[in-house]
């Protein structure tokens, strides 16, 4: 018997669109020989769909578009994931199609409400087994989050369910994948069932669905491994009731699993919502410098934009590499000195400032004069503005609002500096891009004469610690010390993590890439008296 697994790449609300992919992936699957296809979760509006789940419109649509999936279903059998309407109840359902008519429909059990998911607020548990039978083999139907818990994956087997089919949206962050073996294992071991997964993959706005469905057999040997991060139709042939030995993709490097994450995510968000192209501001400095070789494998040096915005502080050397970098490229570029602007805004302020220690301020002036520009750009021309900023500057408020925060799309808002790094050294493994010299110098962000990051910042390398620590794993002050860290710099760097949390309430969103980023996951009061020190 053969199985096909939809790894398709929906688009949250084009129900049309969706059901389109899920179609010729049928008219694949039957030329192939399939006997069953199996799609991701809520494959026919993307995941999450989040209030558009309130507008009856939106699942009249859902209902109309069902329905020409089943005319498809004859001479095979179908197992689709959509929203589904019951007894004044909405359910995340997957329905069984065979031969134009509706076998069984399955109601998820598990509905998560923690981390990125929100589905309590939409939906209603279910709490029934879905078991049905191809060709002697009896098939039970789970739904992503089920898996995690013993609960449903046991009813099935009670059921009678020999293999357990598994619809997903799984979202990415490293190390992931191994955490849904891990857990797959675990329920093999509890009901002796084979498994077959399929994952959806593409972006949706922060959240990144990696794709990588696989199977494994009823002793939790791994018996396909599919690729990651692209769509495709696979397959899994049963023999009775147990997958044969089939492909299994090579695993990758932490490196290359979020570098070609952040490729996805970032040409996901631009096509889906339509964007020309993107544009941004480089510095010589290693975060544009990445965010830019991103781009270009995410779209195409066509479809990128880059702008040199270079002060009375910025040194030759950072000019050189920028425009280095983008002749290898091969991207449009522009060069426009910020220099008189900073200096007529000092000349307007200056009634205003006499008297007043230059600092700060003046140097927030420039990132604004750049955000202006690149918004004037972005206006003018329609390409989506990509922040550079990384995660350890959104963590501590190293980032000024309405200037290099400025945009649409914040690329590197759940990637720590260290890992930066990391990345920009994978990128120039693979071609050398990226200009040695950019990786090499001290970071700075050039806004006085001399500056460094660490000026203001510790070595990254710890910085990120605390931060992973704090933001994370939400360990408190005395922990992260009781860790060998220096007391006066945990104390500092969790107080900057406090004071910006309303910075990061205005930055773009981004793609995330940790198990916890700054987005959905994090969800802090600006105003709070809670005393994190003590």
């Amino acid at each position: 018997m053969k199985i096909a697994l939809a790894q398709i790449n929906a688009t949250v609300g084009d129900i049309g669109g969706n059901r389109d992919k899920i179609a010729a992936a049928i008219e694949r699957a039957k030329l192939a020989g399939a006997h069953i296809l199996l799609t991701p979760e809520l494959a026919l509006t993307g995941y999450p769909p989040e209030d558009l789940l309130f507008r009856g419109d939106f699942n009249e649509q859902i209902e109309r578009e069902l329905d020409d999936l089943r005319a498809c279903s004859h001479g095979m059998t179908l197992v689709i994931g959509h929203p589904a309407r019951a007894d004044g109840y909405l359910y995340n359902a997957a329905t069984v199609f065979r031969d134009g008519e509706i076998l069984a429909i399955y109601h998820k059990f598990s509905l998560p409400n923690h981390t990125v998911f929100d589905e309590a607020r939409y939906f209603t548990a279910g709490a029934r087994a879905c078991v049905f039978e191809q060709d002697g083999v009896r098939f039970g139907v789970n739904i992503c989050a089920d898996v995690w818990h013993e609960e449903a994956p046991r009813c099935a087997a009670q059921a009678g369910a020999e293999v357990l089919l598994v619809l997903n949206a799984s979202p990415y962050h490293i190390g992931k994948l191994e955490e849904r073996y891990e857990v797959i294992r675990e329920r093999i071991r509890e009901n002796g069932t084979a498994v077959v997964y399929c994952n959806l993959v593409g972006g949706q706005d922060e959240l990144l669905f990696d794709g990588g469905s696989f199977a494994m057999n009823a002793n939790g040997q791994l018996t396909h491994q599919f690729h990651v991060f692209s769509a495709d139709l696979h397959f899994v042939e049963l023999a009775q009731v147990s997958p044969l030995a089939g492909s299994i993709a090579p695993p990758l490097s932490t490196e290359a699993s979020v570098y070609q994450a952040l490729v996805l995510g970032l040409r996901d968000y631009v096509d889906k919502n339509r964007f020309p192209g993107v544009l941004l501001g480089i510095s010589g400095g290693v975060d544009s410098a990445l965010t830019l070789a991103i781009a270009v494998d995410a779209l195409g040096a066509d479809r990128v934009y880059t702008v040199m915005m270079a002060s009375g502080f910025t040194a030759d050397i950072s000019i050189a590499d920028a425009r280095e970098m983008v002749a290898t490229l091969g991207v449009k570029y522009s060069e426009v000195p910020i220099k008189p602007l900073f200096e007529h805004f000092l000349a307007e302020l200056a009634p205003i400032f006499v008297d007043q220690t230059t600092g700060t301020t003046e140097e927030n002036i420039q990132a604004r004069v750049r955000g202006v520009l690149l918004m004037a750009l972005s206006n003018k021309f329609g390409q989506l503005v990509v922040t550079t900023g990384n995660k350890s500057e959104m963590a501590v408020g190293y980032a000024t609002l309405y200037g290099d925060m400025a945009g649409g799309f914040a690329l590197l808002r759940d990637v720590p500096k260290t890992l930066v790094y990391r990345l920009c050294q994978h990128r120039n493994r693979i071609s050398p891009v990226i200009p040695q010299r950019i990786i090499d110098r001290p970071p700075s962000a050039e806004l006085r004469p001399d500056q460094t990051d660490q000026d203001f910042l510790p070595e990254y390398d710890i910085l990120d610690a605390i931060v992973e620590r704090y933001a994370e794993l939400d360990q408190s002050v005395a922990q992260i010390i009781a860790a060998g860290f220096n007391d006066e710099e945990v104390r500092r760097v969790v107080q900057m993590i406090d004071r910006s949390e309303y910075k990061r309430r205005q930055a773009a969103v981004g793609v995330r890439i940790t198990p916890r980023g700054f987005g959905k996951d994090r969800r802090y009061p600006i105003t709070n008296r809670f005393d994190t020190n003590t």
